[in-house]
């Protein structure tokens, strides 16, 4: 009874080590989506069976158990310079940063199955989130600022919780518009961002965590520690997201569509509501009917096409009249449709009904990948 008592003990402990709470992980998520590129984006959803990223951006933490507790953060002592950090992190096992490499190197082994490579991205999006909030990098004497009591807003709380949630939520803000209001880093940002490596993304925030021991147990928080802290958990909120759509893109840039598990079928695609221009996906070129007024994403042949001066028809999955689905190709996409005849092609977009057949409008290059 006592051992018992003792490991749930544990996890509870080890359970409030949550990192940026829900809004901050969505935002990571939300952010990241809108920097992938479109294979990227494809393999991704695939992976995920239809859900956006910030659907899942909170399993870790749902699904977290003795094991993978240790996962989320990495205990070290204060003091520490760059090379005595980067010494103490690679001799250390079983934390954030370990964990980060080890998902990474599961969804580039070709010999992980499909469902591997599927909870190794859900881990992924969400430790990526964890190894930028500050105090997940922090001593182990106070588990990570959760035993130092602090007060805000008139109520108790503790350091590791203000991080969290606690000054986020004193915005007011939606995860959507956190999203919006965060992402603002210019390409020279993002460039240099995502050149810098997992150790020194933990390396910053150690550097942060560092300064905000300086807090005194028992302090109030004021709206003037407020002001100028908020700005920097935009920019590692920013940071993580930006960095997490550069390590996706560098492993799935080229990397084959995977075909959906058996599990996944439509109905449970209907479920999976399109969320900040995100497609449902991948649809059975048979069932795009069933998906009018919503954006998705397919795979088929194209039989045939038609230039009539204004756009181009595309035939997908059979020949006009039979075709299953028929692509209006408009604008600058237009260049996009030269030699589709015989392809087979991944298309995105919003399906409308034409005259009692399915169709998507192009007008953006992207919106079609031949495979």
């Amino acid at each position: 009874m006592k051992k018992t008592s003792i490991y749930l003990l544990t996890g509870i402990v080890c359970l409030t080590l949550i990192s940026w709470g829900f809004k901050g992980h969505r935002a990571v998520a939300t952010i990241a989506q809108q920097h992938l590129n479109g294979n990227t984006a494809y393999v991704v959803s695939a992976y995920l069976d239809g859900q956006p990223m910030e659907a899942v951006s909170t399993w870790a933490d749902e699904n977290r158990d003795h094991k993978t507790a240790p996962w989320h953060f990495l205990n070290l002592p204060l003091g520490l310079t760059h090379d005595q950090f980067v010494k103490f992190v690679q001799e250390s096992e079983g934390n954030v940063y370990t964990a980060i490499l080890k998902m990474e190197a599961t969804l580039k082994d070709p010999a992980s199955s499909a469902e591997q490579k599927t909870e190794a991205l859900k881990y992924l999006i969400h430790f990526i989130g964890d190894a930028h909030q500050p105090m997940h990098i922090s001593r182990k004497e106070d588990k990570g600022g959760n035993t130092i009591q602090l007060r805000f807003e008139d109520k108790g709380t503790n350091l590791h919780s203000l991080w969290d949630s606690k000054l986020i939520d004193h915005e007011g803000l939606s995860s959507e518009d956190i999203a919006k209001t965060y992402d603002k880093a210019t390409a020279a940002e993002i460039k240099k961002w995502q050149n810098d490596s997992p150790m020194e993304w933990i390396w910053e925030s150690y550097q942060i965590s560092s300064e905000l021991y300086n807090v005194k147990p028992g302090q109030n928080i004021d709206e003037a520690h407020y002001q100028k802290y908020i700005p920097l958990i935009r920019k590692r909120i920013d940071q993580a997201g930006i960095r997490l759509a550069g390590e996706l893109n560098k492993l799935f840039s080229n990397a084959a569509i995977p075909a959906r598990t058996a599990s996944t079928d439509i109905s449970r695609q209907l479920d999976n509501k399109v969320t900040q221009g995100i497609a449902i996906g991948p649809v059975d070129i048979k069932d795009v009917a069933k998906f009018t007024g919503k954006t998705v994403y397919t795979t088929a042949k194209a039989y045939s096409s038609k230039d009539i001066g204004s756009m181009i028809l595309v035939n997908l999955g059979a020949a006009y009249p039979n075709q299953l689905l028929t692509l209006a190709i408009k604008g600058q996409a237009k260049d996009s449709a030269a030699n589709l005849d015989g392809k087979t092609i991944i298309i995105t977009g919003e399906v409308i009904d034409y005259k009692g057949k399915p169709e998507i409008v192009v007008t953006d290059p992207n919106q079609i990948h031949v495979k």
